[in-house]
């Protein structure tokens, strides 16, 4: 190597680290790419104020909301890679609109810096507690026997939410029309409210209304039942272990990020996740602290979209 690339090199090499040093030294800003009120929020919350005393700076979340979550990712890809413009990593953002999407205006793994990954969360149907079934073996009967008359809700088009319930229609010989939304939030608002009769949604942002019995579980996506809903079977269990997959809430930031930064704020969510009150707060939704390496996070991100294009390819499935 040329001793002149070699020098350019050690130079940018100083630089990062002397950034790293100052950093932070004005606000950060955790963007969501939903509407507030859904997992995504939920954890982006919790976490935001932790953090911020770990890294001596605020973490103010900011919502930005839009199809299916892609508005807010690519203006997380765009920003300025200094650490100060960071976003909510989803699979809905990295995997699963991607995967379906082709105008999908970033590349999930290339366009962004890994930080880590937050807490991996089950994913649930849940109906109105009109709807006329209150387990899944009547549910599923139900919609069997009137393909077309009911609808459910989701966080928005390509979004996990989308993609798993078209992925369980296509495996359960079932049909129900799709209703997007911007965000789980507004989804979740028009299920209780009745004005849709079901959703497929992570737990986190619908367990609440689920203990207020304003919504009934059906079925979840988790490797084994869980202990706050231990009578509602996995997808696995029903014979659907392809829709048995679990979301993700981590953070990342636009591709060039300092390595140095990168590991500060890793090191940053690590300290608050070291905190018994926010632990008990994440784990109280139903999720499962994950706080792995960025290098951890990205090979995650990378698996899960390969696993949601191959879903794409094999299901034939497509937004038209």
């Amino acid at each position: 190597m040329p001793r002149r690339h070699c020098f350019v090199l050690s130079l940018l090499a100083l630089a990062g680290s002397a950034f790293a040093q100052g950093y932070p030294n004005k606000v950060i800003q955790l963007q969501v790419p939903f509407a507030p009120g859904g997992t995504t929020d939920i954890i982006a919350r919790t976490i935001a104020d932790p953090l911020g005393k770990a890294l001596g700076q605020t973490v103010v979340v900011v919502n930005k909301a839009g199809g299916g979550g892609v508005v807010g990712a690519n203006e997380t890809a765009k920003a300025t890679p200094d650490g100060y413009s960071l976003g909510m990593a989803t699979v809905s953002t990295t995997a699963a609109n991607p995967a379906i999407n082709a105008k999908i205006p970033y590349n999930p793994l290339t366009d962004f810096s890994p930080i880590i990954n937050v807490a991996a969360t089950p994913n649930i149907i849940a109906v109105h507690p009109s709807f006329p079934a209150t387990d899944y073996k009547s549910f599923v009967a139900e919609v069997k026997r009137s393909p077309g008359k009911y609808s459910y809700a989701s966080s928005g088009t390509g979004g996990i939410g989308h993609l798993q319930m078209e992925l369980y229609k296509n495996l359960s010989a079932t049909f129900v029309t799709h209703i997007p939304y911007r965000g789980a939030g507004p989804a979740l608002n028009d299920t209780v409210a009745g004005q849709v009769p079901m959703i497929f949604d992570n737990l986190p942002s619908a367990l609440p209304f689920i203990k207020e019995n304003r919504l009934v579980p059906i079925v979840v996506a988790a490797p084994q039942r869980l202990a706050v809903l231990p009578n509602v079977p996995t997808f696995k269990e029903v014979g659907l272990e392809p829709v048995n997959r679990m979301a993700f809430y981590g953070i990342y930031g636009p591709k060039g990020m300092p390595k140095d930064i990168v590991d500060k704020i890793n090191a940053g969510v690590r300290k608050a996740l070291e905190d018994p009150a926010v632990r008990k707060r994440i784990e109280d939704t139903g999720s499962i602290i994950v706080a792995n390496t960025p290098e951890q996070f990205g090979a995650q991100i990378k698996a899960e979209f390969e696993v949601y294009k191959r879903v794409v390819v094999e299901q034939k499935l497509s937004l038209d």
